[in-house]
């Protein structure tokens, strides 16, 4: 039983998709891109975390994603998980190898490394001083790419530092307390289900380099690198989202 509550939806019919977002992000915001053409063969299970000061545990989080998948009719899944959300992922699919019949990881870690940990420790402080348009800068900052950021306009980056502040995610800074204390690199041997992992290559929040540890981690994982930031939904949804229905197609997941 779960101590966790999860907002969940549910879109489309076929196989089961299960989608674990990042930290300080959501459903929508991390997967609204390619929920549509996920939804058109698969039956995807969207689950934001708590909106509110909910502590959040890993083993706890990805057995309520499992949960709810089930409690929505879906006995079997590919899990599809996003920075924190891979972690969720590879935690789910050990804990309940019943359950998940496929990974499909972006943009994620392990455990956090130094930089990542100095980020997440940042967006705790300032969130606690309620210094909101400066953590919306550090995201800004450390979430698009290098090229990204700089080609914009500098009224369009203020527009964007403005409703990154008016809409922070509730439960963002419990998000990024579970992003300091993550570790999943015991796990990865024991993952047995097809697995893609993506690299975001131009990451400046998470570098690439843990992409490419967890794919030479995990047994038979496939590899591939779309050069985008971390938010490579924005930057580049149409590439990320051939990588992942051609995966779910070639895999039958």
């Amino acid at each position: 039983m779960t101590t966790i509550p999860l907002h969940t939806t549910v879109h489309g019919s076929g196989p089961g998709i299960v989608l674990a977002h990042g930290a300080g992000g959501g459903i929508e915001s991390n997967f609204g891109t390619v929920i549509p053409a996920l939804a058109d063969a698969h039956t995807v299970v969207a689950s934001d975390y708590p909106g509110d000061d909910t502590p959040l545990d890993l083993d706890d989080l990805a057995d309520a994603l499992v949960s709810a998948a089930v409690d929505a009719g879906v006995e079997t899944f590919t899990i599809i998980g996003f920075s924190l959300g891979t972690a969720v992922a590879v935690r789910a699919a050990v804990r309940h190898p019943d359950r998940v019949t496929g990974l499909l990881l972006t943009a994620g870690l392990t455990a956090p490394d130094n930089r990542a940990q100095l980020v997440v420790r940042s967006w705790q402080d300032l969130l606690d001083r309620g210094d909101h348009e400066s953590f919306a800068r550090l995201v800004v900052l450390t979430g698009f790419s290098t090229g990204f950021v700089n080609a914009l306009p500098v009224a369009a980056i203020d527009d964007i530092v403005g409703q990154t502040a008016a809409s922070i995610p509730g439960g963002t800074r419990q998000q990024a307390a579970l992003v300091e204390s993550v570790d999943t690199t015991a796990d990865l041997a024991a993952v047995a289900v097809p697995t893609l992992v993506v690299a975001t290559t131009a990451d400046l929040l998470v570098d690439p380099a843990n992409s490419r540890a967890l794919a030479a981690a995990i047994p038979g994982a496939e590899y591939a690198e779309i050069e985008a930031g971390h938010v490579v939904m924005v930057e580049r949804p149409d590439e990320w989202q051939k990588l992942l229905t051609e995966f779910l197609d070639r895999h039958g997941v």
